[in-house]
């Protein structure tokens, strides 16, 4: 009895024709879909039209497949898709989630070519979105397209979630966050659920959490000729920000599980930015502002901050151990270094006492993906047969959504592919040793 063919051989290559006329369409929208409130708002739903002329003649909708599709919007021209290929045992499923239809802003004038049209020089794409992530919204679109069309027998249902509303997340309620609430997403946590929405060919496998952060100066403003009457809120930055970092070191030292992970760095905490009023170049000012932020590695939880002793630390608890650090500089000023003769905090004739503050933007949470989950195995048994080797790794940048589906209980894993890992995860999990121990 001859065996059945693969998934991958069922599914045969990508359609590049298809693809890229399908993508240079999507990209031909992203000036409508950059997401920068209030000034850019995006609407999602010229994507999702898109889309939905690919799937609908495979859809029930139509008639015309087993696609079965559910367009979810919040709000007004703003849609989700949720895309489904059932499969025939119960309870079996794996997602791709995260491919979203917005993107982040593109001047022209920054740019040698349109980047609100796809560029094409040989295989190289180009356009704002290729990369993230109309890029893999056009290539999962493609990948549901060939099961509806050549409607392979499955046993694992095959869900694909387009969503709005990643790329800023100052209006609530539009994309994964509302449909995690409504629980339309409940039944993907019976399988690995793949975020298709990082740029290598390598699986992520962890990522840094991000705290924002404004440390606030305020001194004396008086002439540069006469230093000794002012109170520097430069210098004071500058010093005071050096002690913080000590001490945040001190306190979040590297944790052995970066190493597994493969993170190139260990939290951090330093600036990135400097503001002042403005003034003379004669005039020292009366404040300034340092902005940067902390990035933690996922072991440092915001919700859980594990630590090498048996302490647990909540995000409140974090941002009050800088608090800490602020206000026992406050309280001892004076015996922070100075820069010159002159130089000082403290002017007691005047009763001034130079003062820092400290605040924070919002904050985004880390993720360690489980290197248990037979999806992750899957994962790297697919990149090492489609790129050749396998090398997982770790960043302290930030996807925001992840950490919070995780803790929703749903098995992530990140991936950011061409078409064939995708469709080898697809082959690797039909295969009946997936199912063996789940």
């Amino acid at each position: 009895m001859a065996s059945s063919p693969s998934v991958k051989d069922a599914l045969g290559d990508l359609n590049k024709d298809s693809f890229v006329s399908l993508l240079s369409k999507l990209i031909g929208e992203s000036k409508h879909v950059q997401n920068n409130p209030p000034e850019l708002i995006p609407e999602e739903d010229r994507i999702v039209r898109h889309v939905l002329d690919v799937l609908l003649p495979h859809s029930t909708t139509t008639g015309g497949g087993p696609l079965i599709i559910n367009h979810v919007a919040y709000h007004p021209n703003r849609g989700n898709l949720i895309v489904e290929y059932p499969g025939t045992e119960p309870h079996k499923i794996l997602s791709f989630v995260g491919m979203h239809m917005d993107v982040v802003t593109a001047n022209p004038g920054d740019w040698d070519f349109d980047p609100f049209s796809l560029g094409i020089d040989g295989d190289k794409l180009s356009g704002r979105g290729t990369t993230d992530c109309l890029g893999h919204v056009a290539l999962v679109t493609e990948l549901m397209k060939r099961l509806g069309e050549t409607k392979p027998k499955l046993k694992s249902t095959v869900v694909a979630v387009f969503i709005a509303s990643e790329e800023n997340s100052s209006i609530t309620g539009v994309g994964v966050d509302a449909l995690v609430k409504d629980g339309l997403l409940n039944k993907l946590k019976n399988g690995p659920l793949f975020w298709i929405d990082t740029a290598d060919k390598q699986p992520c496998i962890g990522t840094g959490g991000m705290l924002p952060w404004k440390l606030h100066a305020t001194g004396k403003l008086f002439h540069s000729g006469l230093a000794h009457k002012a109170i520097n809120p430069l210098e004071l930055a500058m010093e005071a920000l050096k002690q913080i970092q000590l001490r945040f070191y001190r306190d979040f030292p590297p944790h052995p599980k970066e190493e597994v992970y493969g993170f190139a760095t260990p939290s951090t905490m330093k600036p990135t930015q400097w503001s002042y009023p403005g003034g003379g170049i004669n005039q020292i000012p009366k404040e300034c502002t340092i902005s940067g932020d902390v990035r933690l590695t996922p072991f440092y939880k915001f919700d859980v901050l594990i630590l090498y002793s048996d302490n647990h630390f909540s995000i409140t608890d974090v941002m009050k151990k800088l608090q800490e650090y602020v206000e026992d500089l406050n309280a001892n000023i004076e015996k922070l270094d100075v820069r010159g003769p002159v130089s000082k905090y403290v002017l007691p004739d005047e009763r001034l006492r130079g003062r820092i503050t400290i605040s924070y933007d919002e904050a985004m949470n880390g993720v360690a993906c489980n290197l248990d989950s037979r999806g992750f195995h899957v994962l790297c048994k697919a990149t090492e047969e489609a790129v050749g080797h396998v090398k997982p790794y770790s960043i302290t940048g930030s996807l925001p959504l992840i950490r919070e589906l995780q803790d929703e209980g749903f098995d992530v894993q990140t991936a950011g592919y061409g078409m064939l890992p995708i469709v080898d995860v697809l082959n690797w999990l039909h295969q009946d040793s997936y199912w063996e121990h789940t």
